[in-house]
């Protein structure tokens, strides 16, 4: 499987797309390259025949079928070391020279993404919005906030599907007026009931489903929404620098949650149309979806995974929005520290005040 660095002409170092400029640029030189001047170099890549050079067999053990599953070995152009990977990762680095590598051929054919949406926030932004959200948090683990959880953060290209749809809609509500009243003898309640119907259409563009099972499908839709006008065309030099992966989900398997948003977004739309009631309920939804398709694409995200006691915390960045979500620990030796001073505080208080009020 072929690899593809770019390299400077300058310097001879490696280059890499700079999310802050927008261009690719070398960090040895500092000298900036235009996207499009690496087009050509994208399309002569797509037309090359792999290399096939084949040495003897080696005499020893070989991987069983079981080890190998979803996994992929690729070598390093610079210093020739192999790279074992899942076999859905699109882009990495090299663990031993750390120069940016892309995979050409996990993008080939019918993988290769239609468009991308470039990182607009780098590393530092994404390490500088993780601290604050860990500013403040007395229970947090000490380890949590410590720096060498920070860089572990990733930017990482998503594959998502976009789907887009014409919707056709009857729904059909029940609601109800209430009204309460007394005279000298009694207490009313009347209740009115009503039936309430609504038709129309609605129209649903670039509705993103995630095309990877290793991303948590409700921190990808807490990190919405993206400002789809700023895609680009889908260009492997956009990867160097970055992690990415290929679906691993089809659109076909997406669909189901594609329907989801779809139908959930226009009964709430139509929802909001019914007022003046003291309750509603929603008695039948019929929605017909028309004109429909979808698109493949990448988008930016900066990850970090990590464990505190056994279970797993995922914080997510979107990175063209900065908007951040990510869930926190809590240290139970914290927990009851602060509890016990907090206790004998209040206990100290109220004794005192007691002891002023008996004297």
């Amino acid at each position: 499987m072929a690899l593809q660095e770019y390299r400077c002409p300058c310097c001879g170092g490696s280059i890499e797309f700079n999310s802050t400029v927008g261009k690719m640029k070398c960090p040895f030189c500092d000298t900036e390259f235009e996207m499009e001047a690496l087009k050509d170099i994208d399309q002569a890549l797509d037309q090359e025949e792999p290399e096939s050079m084949k040495w003897a067999d080696y005499d020893g053990q070989s991987w069983g079928g079981e080890d190998l599953n979803g996994m992929v070995s690729y070598h390093c152009k610079s210093c020739g070391a192999e790279i074992i990977t899942a076999e859905t990762t699109g882009a990495s680095s090299c663990p031993y020279c750390g120069n940016p590598i892309v995979m050409m051929q996990a993008f080939a054919g019918t993988l290769k993404p239609e468009f991308i949406i470039p990182f607009k926030l780098d590393k530092e932004a994404a390490k500088a919005a993780l601290s604050k959200h860990f500013q403040g948090k007395k229970l947090l683990p000490s380890a949590f906030s410590s720096q060498n959880h920070i860089e572990e953060i990733n930017g990482v290209y998503v594959p998502f599907w976009l789907f887009n749809s014409g919707a056709s809609a009857n729904i059909r509500y029940e609601a109800t007026k209430e009204k309460r009243w007394s005279d000298n003898d009694y207490n009313y309640h009347e209740i009115k009931y009503y039936k309430i119907l609504r038709s129309g259409s609605l129209a649903f563009e670039n509705i993103p489903v995630d095309g990877s099972k290793k991303m948590d499908d409700e921190l990808m839709d807490s990190l919405e929404p993206f400002d789809f006008s700023e895609e680009k065309e889908f260009m492997t030099a956009y990867l160097s620098g970055y992690l990415a992966d290929k679906y691993d989900v089809t659109a076909e398997e997406s669909v189901e949650r594609a329907n989801l948003r779809v139908k959930n977004s226009t009964i709430d739309k139509f929802r909001s149309t019914v007022k003046g009631y003291d309750t509603v309920k929603t008695e039948n939804a019929n929605i017909q979806l028309h004109d429909g398709s979808y698109k493949y694409g990448l988008l930016p995200m900066w990850i970090l995974n990590t464990t505190w006691n056994g279970q797993n915390f995922v914080f997510g960045m979107n990175g063209q929005t900065g908007k951040f979500v990510g869930n926190l620990p809590m240290d139970k030796g914290k927990f009851w520290k602060y509890f016990f001073i907090y206790f004998l505080i209040s206990f100290a208080v109220v004794f005192g005040i007691a002891f002023f009020l008996l004297k």
